[in-house]
């Protein structure tokens, strides 16, 4: 037994220069001890895990610096950069819905300078002729000015001078009503142009920017299966160029279709306007009408 026990604290002791000196080779400068040879080494055990543990990191010096984690630096995410790094189909959709876009807010522009500007004529040309007692006089009063009150009144004047002789007021009545009502429709046209193209761009533009979105995330899928990847630092560009699509579709839809509801409003209150000077017109043709037969039925009864 006592020779056992010897045996036992040998091993240990050899065991523990062992691990005594493969530290002190790790750390850099330290001096490494030396064994005296041994006529024969005993056969050591398997180390233990509390023996095995390893050593404290070494600390980082001059000589030996510390190495440098690795990590992927994420590009720049910016609107402009992720358009440039964008695929060519994204790419294409983006400038359709930049361009939508401009269009949108060009129409919106022009129209509100041209139904306020409509709008301001006929109001002043109605105030003008409402003491006037005949067309010629309400012709005079508006001059030489271009309108649709003006039309209406020229319309009406032109039906009365073609139906000259025509002892039936209602014909004429009837058909001055339809010129004026050709003319209202004409300006209703004119006063709708752009409005179609407002409701086409807000209809289809989350459309295709969804169809721009698809694309760019069947691409990133496409680059992660290349990839073999799942980190987020590589697949959130892709998919960050693709969203960048939606919202401009949104971008581009949104103000179209709160512009078109706005000049749907407008348009109806100058149409009505519009209406208001036609039925002007028609009263000033009845009264020239009653004039002109009440001054007949006199000279007859002279």
């Amino acid at each position: 037994m006592f020779r056992t026990v010897l045996k036992l604290l040998a091993v240990l002791a050899m065991v523990s220069l062992g691990s005594f000196a493969m530290a002190q080779q790790q750390r850099p400068g330290a001096p490494v001890p030396q064994t005296p040879p041994a006529a024969a080494q005993p056969v050591t055990p398997p180390a233990t895990p509390a023996q095995t543990a390893p050593a404290a990191p070494a600390t980082a010096t001059a000589e030996n610096p510390a190495p440098k984690p690795s990590f992927i630096v994420p590009r720049e995410l910016s609107p402009w950069s992720m358009f440039m790094s964008a695929d060519v189909v994204v790419k294409s959709v983006m400038i359709g819905l930049a361009f939508a876009s401009l269009v949108t807010w060009t129409i919106f522009i022009a129209k509100m300078v041209e139904l306020s500007v409509v709008q301001q004529k006929v109001r002043s040309a109605l105030r003008k002729i409402s003491e006037a007692r005949s067309l010629a006089e309400a012709q005079f009063a508006l001059g030489s000015k271009e309108g649709v009150l003006p039309s209406l009144l020229a319309a009406c004047m032109r039906e009365a001078r073609l139906s000259a002789g025509i002892s039936s007021d209602a014909g004429i009545k009837e058909r001055a009503a339809l010129s004026c009502a050709e003319i209202v429709r004409a300006e209703a046209r004119r006063v709708r142009l752009g409005m179609g193209l407002l409701a086409t761009i807000g209809a289809t533009s989350p459309f295709v920017g969804l169809f721009g979105t698809v694309w760019g995330i069947m691409n990133s899928f496409i680059g992660i299966s290349k990839s073999q990847t799942t980190n987020l630092a590589v697949v959130a560009p892709g998919i960050a160029e693709a969203l960048l699509a939606t919202a401009l579709g949104l971008v581009a839809a949104i103000p179209a279709v709160i512009i078109y509801n706005h000049f749907a409003r407008v348009t109806k209150g100058y149409l009505e306007l519009v209406g208001r000077a036609s039925g002007a017109a028609g009263r000033l043709l009845s009264r020239d009408l009653d004039r002109t037969h009440g001054a007949t039925h006199s000279r007859a009864a002279e």
